[in-house]
């Protein structure tokens, strides 16, 4: 867990693994498919099993990530968690707060704090940041279809944070007209990957880039996936997870990030 490969952020932390699906976009956990091969938790994924904290090594990772940036002027990004969700209601309390403490101990780190849980935000956002939500925390909520839209979108707009996004991956459906005061600050979009990837229309993704960028939101398409489709035929030229942005149609070649603190 450290630089990471995702092309958004520049390092990965997870303070503990573990999670539980609750969304249409966990129906293929990448993470939960390594901890079966890795066993990286005890009992496995899902409701009542425990989570497992990460050793203190790591948990000094970002200090470092911080004195580095501190010495080139050069703020990193740090997406936290990838292995397990910051506002899971089964991660114990005590370890938010531990990660609280590392946030205001890095302030050189923007910290991209991504759920499937916005719900939960506010609440304990209040208990881990008691003076207040610092300026290096963003916050992201995932929205794979129209019903996390209209459900979570208002959720993330009411919770106060300096950068507010949406990661739209996997996209499973034309999100179709959005309510301008639901548009964040930033969308991430992009397609399924993994063996069992369930298609995207590259028409959504034009469609999903077209409406943000005329907000005035920053769009970073990440990948169509590895079963691109335009207009229910299979995408000509897709490789892999549909990451080489040469072959996307040029509406989609946009990768760009919100300002940083």
């Amino acid at each position: 867990m450290a630089e990471s490969t995702i092309e958004w952020t520049d390092f990965t932390f997870n303070g503990w693994i573990g999670c539980t699906r609750i969304s249409p976009g966990c129906d293929n956990c990448y993470a939960a498919a390594q901890d079966k091969f890795r066993g990286w938790t005890a009992e496995g994924w899902g409701s009542g099993k425990p989570r497992r904290r990460t050793s203190e090594g790591n948990w000094r990772q970002p200090l470092r990530w911080n004195a580095k940036a501190a010495v080139t002027g050069m703020r990193a990004r740090v997406f936290c968690s990838s292995l397990a969700d910051v506002f899971d209601n089964e991660a114990p309390d005590a370890w938010r707060t531990d990660l609280a403490q590392l946030i205001l101990l890095t302030p050189m780190l923007d910290w991209q704090l991504l759920t499937k849980r916005i719900g939960n935000a506010n609440r304990m956002l209040e208990a881990m940041f008691p003076c207040g939500l610092p300026d290096n925390v963003w916050i992201g909520a995932t929205i794979v279809n129209r019903e996390e839209l209209l459900r979570d979108g208002p959720k993330l707009m009411a919770t106060p944070a300096r950068v507010r996004f949406w990661s739209a991956e996997p996209l499973l459906e034309d999100l179709g007209e959005i309510p301008r005061d639901l548009i964040p600050d930033w969308v991430i979009v992009g397609g399924e990957s993994g063996p069992r990837a369930r298609p995207m229309d590259v028409a959504w993704a034009e469609s999903l880039l077209r409406r943000c960028t005329t907000s005035g939101a920053k769009v970073f398409m990440k990948q169509l996936g590895a079963k691109p489709q335009k207009s229910g035929e299979g995408y000509e030229k897709s490789r892999g997870k549909g990451a080489v942005m040469i072959e996307w149609p040029r509406s989609l070649r946009v990768r760009q990030m919100p300002a940083t603190a």
